[in-house]
């Protein structure tokens, strides 16, 4: 960490890999995003996420509205 950087604080945005059934915390914080909603997701209660995609996702509806998203990208 150098001079300008902040150390996370209790609130701040964790950075995060996801991996098969397990995640690796690159830059602690409390919380990531939904890449579907933007509704923070505490990381104690993180459950979904996508490995090819790199996102978490809130709830099994936030899962299924991205892989309608991406199976119509596809078709286009």
């Amino acid at each position: 960490m150098n001079r300008y950087e902040r150390p996370p604080g209790p609130l701040s945005e964790a950075v995060v890999e996801y991996l098969d059934a397990e995640l690796r915390v690159i830059r602690p914080g409390a919380f990531v995003r939904c890449a579907v909603t933007g509704q923070a997701i505490p990381l104690d209660q993180l459950k979904y996420w996508s490995v090819d995609l790199q996102e978490a996702y809130a709830s099994p509806a936030a899962v299924l509205t991205r892989v309608k998203q991406r199976k119509s990208a596809i078709r286009l």
